[in-house]
């Protein structure tokens, strides 16, 4: 068979794979493969040289033509020869069944030379060095081609260094980058409901004689709302810094599910009456996950009050939150016949920003970080949540959780039976 050549380029498809290969420059004026492989064959007076790193479906040849690569053999099995030897020359005991090998996979010679790229004791790569003269390699050369080719394992170590290091940089810089946002709008989302506040108590402690007590009591139910729905932000924001700054415990335990749903009911249903929705429990009491039971009764809090927030109050609206079991998980369904959302909205459901949202059906007003919250807690309890909804029709979330398992313990049916 012979060396089938590529063009960088056009059918390398899979160059993205070739982590170190990139690192060393193949793509850019400064291929330090193509010129380490020139000057390792200068030293060692070989025709052609090939570069293969463990792993990377590309290998590189280097000849007076340049450097090219060409893709490896699927089933090559060169490592064994490595296994007890890091340089294989014509002296060693088995050059002869290393060279047919070779041989074999296109790579023709009369005298080869190969050197095993190590780095603490692991293996990284290999060199070949070939060519098809017949005259013996000089022994001082290959002592200096050896030390020339595993000199490239320190530029691998710093390359690699420097990519990790640019890489936590830009993520750091993107970081701080968004909380900087994150915090402006923040600051800004607070501000106005504080003008509010203080506009509005400023009439009632210096004007409550010009008021009639219609205007007295609508100034008291728009502070009571507005320093709820700001308490609620505040809650959500420490909850979510504490989330990001790893305060929140993970406390796992086996637990009914049915325990969180009954306190959120409990407490959301005065919410649901008033708005004229039915909240519907429809969850099984032999329903049982693993996981930390105040980040997910938090959870199923929170979408059930966004449910509550975004369905119709005509008396047709429903939020209906039932679960199922399934091998080794559980999945939670929060159902609304609300509002729904368009698709542009879904895909930025769950990102770490605060934006003002839609207004509820009773003019609500919502940042959506608390959904965020529930994916950090979701995701700290090894689980999943996923959203589908068509506006105008309703939405549905789905939490997927770990079942309980009989290795821990689990907590009794009257810790909610009271409830």
């Amino acid at each position: 068979m012979e060396l089938k050549l590529l063009e960088i380029g056009s059918q390398t498809e899979q160059l993205s794979a070739c982590k170190l290969s990139l690192l060393m420059g193949v793509f850019t004026q400064e291929n330090r493969i193509a010129d380490f492989l020139k000057f390792a064959r200068s030293m060692l007076q070989t025709d052609y040289a090939i570069l293969a790193f463990k792993g990377e479906p590309y290998i590189w040849f280097s000849s007076d033509e340049g450097c090219k690569p060409f893709l490896a053999e699927a089933d090559a099995r060169v490592n064994r020869f490595f296994d007890e030897h890091d340089l294989i020359t014509p002296q060693s005991e088995i050059y002869a069944e290393v060279s047919a090998y070779m041989q074999s996979l296109g790579m023709y010679h009369q005298r080869m030379l190969a050197v095993d790229l190590c780095d603490s004791g692991d293996s990284v790569g290999h060199v070949y060095l070939f060519d098809q003269h017949s005259a013996a390699f000089d022994p001082k050369s290959i002592v200096i081609v050896r030390e020339f080719i595993q000199s490239l394992m320190g530029i691998i170590r710093l390359r690699l260094e420097n990519a990790e290091l640019k890489e936590e940089f830009e993520q750091q810089a993107a970081l701080n980058f968004s909380k900087t946002k994150f915090f402006q709008i923040i600051a800004h989302d607070l501000r106005a409901p504080f003008h509010g506040l203080l506009g509005f108590s400023e009439i009632l402690a210096k004007e409550r004689d010009t008021l009639d007590e219609k205007g007295i009591q609508d100034i008291s139910e728009y502070v009571f709302d507005t320093a709820q729905s700001t308490y609620n932000l505040l809650e959500n924001l420490l909850n979510w810094a504490m989330a990001e700054g790893g305060r929140f415990v993970y406390h796992p335990i086996n637990f009914e599910l049915q325990q969180s749903v009954k306190i959120v009911s409990n407490v959301l249903a005065s919410l649901a009456l008033q708005k004229n929705i039915q909240l519907i429990n429809t969850l099984e009491t032999d329903i049982k996950v693993y996981a930390d039971i105040n980040m997910i009764t938090s959870v199923i809090q929170n979408l059930v009050s966004n449910a509550l927030k975004f369905t119709h109050t005509d008396g047709t609206g429903k939020v209906i939150i039932r679960a199922e079991q399934d091998k080794d998980q559980v999945h939670i369904y929060i159902q609304d016949t609300g509002l729904g959302m368009t698709k542009d909205q879904i895909d930025n459901l769950f990102e770490p920003k605060i934006t003002i949202s839609r207004q509820g059906t009773l003019g609500e007003k919502g940042t959506g970080l608390g959904l965020v919250l529930c994916k950090r807690f979701i995701d700290l309890n090894q689980g999943q949540i996923c959203v589908t909804s068509k506006e105008g029709e309703g939405t549905l979330f789905k939490v997927s959780l770990p079942a309980a398992s009989q290795a821990h313990k689990a907590l009794e049916k009257q810790a909610y039976s009271s409830v």
